[in-house]
């Protein structure tokens, strides 16, 4: 017998489908997802829980020509399968495969490339806005929202400016399931508790929006029913919709920390990853935070709605009352440090390197201006893999690069992390670590230094190769094949990699080639610095990610693309001193 999933690949088959099939059609597409993603790996708890309400939405606008914007992205898998990419699934988040998130370049359907959370509302107040502009004032335009989502500021900022402008067709929908990553916190989580609770007056609209619901999320026909009344109003309108995270799938709904929110690999009966989890940066770092709470009772932990996923939930069980969770606000997180930081406290900020792009203002300005000691420590840093170019960590060093007095630290593996982060918390002003999204490095240890510069390899001064962080493992490889073909190579890790130390310049100043190896931008990072402090006519090649959006990919495959790779690295010294022995 066919399945109902079969005959939907549009929204147009979906609003043909008889509304007494629609349980059938939801409980298909939880099993397709479920198979899918566990053997792809993907965002799965998100997904099953908004299934109803994806069918809702398509069933009442008319996509494309109605923008539906998902904020997160992450939530948008249902969306996908609705809009023609069912049979993509196979090739989920892999090379040149189906993105994990909404994606212009795949479907009329996605109008924005989303994933970093709190912007939808700000993308639909201007896409209205235009299309008003434009005599498409007819057109929706709705917004998709996590609760999660609207403990971002940027949120609020949109919300304030919808509220000012009644006649935008705006609908904000709430998908509250009490969670982002982490069960969503503050005065905002309470507000919904108690909407839940007791439908009252809610803060929408006193800011200015019609508010509805709330609504049961997993209830079809009530979900299109609100639908339709908010396209109705023509206004900007809220439809509250209490949805719960991993329904139907019985690992998710009992993984009462995640809800299975991001998977490996894994069984798809038990929820469990195909291989069994390695040692990861993120735990090393948790055990040394741990260990550093024990011995300073001034260290906090902050983090931005992702207390496991950065490695400080730990901390905060330990040390209660020492770990804050500010939600999916990481321009606020660096000002509160920085007013933890002014009355005695060394705050530890743990987010994801990409998300420090989010709050560049408040580390120059709340930050280094008054140059206090707050530790920035960026998880993920580097190439991340297969969530693409929004989740890569790739601008962290060229963004740190600039901000005066800070100092940025790379450890190549756990033991320097150890090392480097009481040495950062030691530090009276601002300082930053960072660590790869990948299985933590085996100990590499020093063959001797050159003050704080570690050296790894010394075997002579054709080429110095300058491995940052977790570069060190490629730069030994390299080495060791430069040194087969001859070449006298010495490889070093200067720790702290900006500002560029009196120790390493005096480490580099021997040698004919320099080559820098960093898994951030090459243009702008690390290298950039070194080559500035490197005497005239002294040959220096910067190797490292190019300045452009890398697209989704296992991360090894990518960084073997930039040249990141033993070989890749050997191949690009020697034709570098080659081309100096010929000028």
């Amino acid at each position: 017998m066919k399945t109902l999933l079969t005959h939907v690949s549009t929204p147009d088959d979906l609003r043909a489908l008889p509304a007494e099939l629609l349980p059938g059609l939801a409980r298909e597409i939880r099993d397709f997802l479920i198979e899918k993603v566990s053997a792809a790996g993907g965002h799965l708890g998100s997904n099953l829980g908004i299934v109803e309400l994806t069918i809702a939405l398509h069933r009442v606008f008319d996509s494309p020509d109605d923008a539906i914007v998902f904020d997160t992205g992450h939530q948008a898998y249902v969306h996908k399968i609705l809009t023609g990419r069912r049979d993509a699934f196979d090739g989920l988040r892999v090379r040149g495969g189906l993105s994990g998130y909404p994606s212009r370049d795949e479907s009329p359907h996605d109008h924005v490339d989303s994933s970093h959370a709190s912007t939808a509302l700000a993308y639909a107040d201007g896409m209205a806005k235009a299309r008003r502009l434009a005599g498409e004032g007819g057109r929706s335009v709705v917004a998709v929202v996590g609760d999660g989502a609207l403990t971002g500021g940027v949120a609020w900022e949109a919300l304030n400016n919808l509220g000012a402008d009644r006649g935008l067709p705006v609908v904000v929908v709430l998908n509250d399931n009490g969670r982002s990553y982490a069960p969503t916190v503050g005065g905002w989580a309470e507000h919904l508790d108690r909407l839940r609770a007791a439908p009252g007056f809610s803060v929408f609209e006193s800011l200015g929006l019609r508010y509805l619901g709330p609504v049961d999320g997993h209830d079809i026909a009530a979900l299109e029913q609100a639908l339709r009344t908010a396209r109705e109003l023509r206004t900007p309108v809220v439809v509250h919709c209490v949805t719960r995270k991993g329904r139907g799938y019985g690992p998710a709904v009992q993984d009462l920390d995640e809800h299975l929110h991001a998977i490996p690999a894994s069984d798809p009966a038990t929820g469990q990853p195909l291989s069994p989890p390695r040692g990861t940066w993120t735990h090393a770092f948790s055990h040394h935070l741990c260990a550093l709470g024990e011995r300073r009772r001034d260290v906090v932990a902050v983090t931005a709605a992702m207390p496991g996923p950065t490695g400080v939930a730990a901390f905060g069980r330990r040390f209660p009352g020492r770990m804050f969770d500010v939600g999916i606000a990481e321009q606020h997180a660096m000002a509160s440090a920085a007013g933890m930081a002014m009355s005695g406290l060394h705050p530890v900020i743990a987010i994801y390197a990409t998300f420090l792009n989010r709050a560049v203002d408040q580390v120059l300005m709340d930050i280094a201006l008054h140059r206090l000691p707050v530790t920035l420590v960026l998880d993920r840093a580097g190439i991340t893999g297969p969530d693409g170019p929004s989740h890569h960590g790739m601008w962290d060093l060229a963004t740190l690069a600039v901000v005066p007095g800070l100092r940025v630290a790379a450890p190549r593996d756990a033991v320097r992390l150890g090392e480097l982060l009481d040495e950062a918390v030691a530090c009276d002003g601002p300082t930053a670590l960072r660590f790869p999204k990948v299985a933590v490095e085996a100990e590499i240890p020093p063959v001797g230094s050159v003050g704080e510069v570690d050296v790894l390899a010394s075997g002579g001064q054709d080429v110095l190769l300058v491995a940052v962080g977790a570069m060190a493992g490629p730069c030994l490889s390299a080495a060791a094949l430069l040194a087969g073909s001859g070449i006298g190579v010495s490889v070093v890790d200067p720790r702290w990699v900006i500002p560029v130390s009196p120790d390493l310049r005096k480490a580099v100043g021997g040698s004919r080639l320099v080559v820098t190896v960093e898994d951030g931008i090459a243009s702008s990072g690390v290298g950039a610095l070194v080559r500035q402090g490197c005497a005239p006519g002294q040959g220096v090649l910067n190797l490292g990610l190019p300045c452009a959006f890398i697209g989704q990919g296992g991360r090894s495959e990518l960084l073997a693309e930039a040249g990141l790779t033993g070989q890749g690295i050997a191949r690009a010294a020697g034709d570098a001193l080659r081309a100096l022995d010929r000028t």
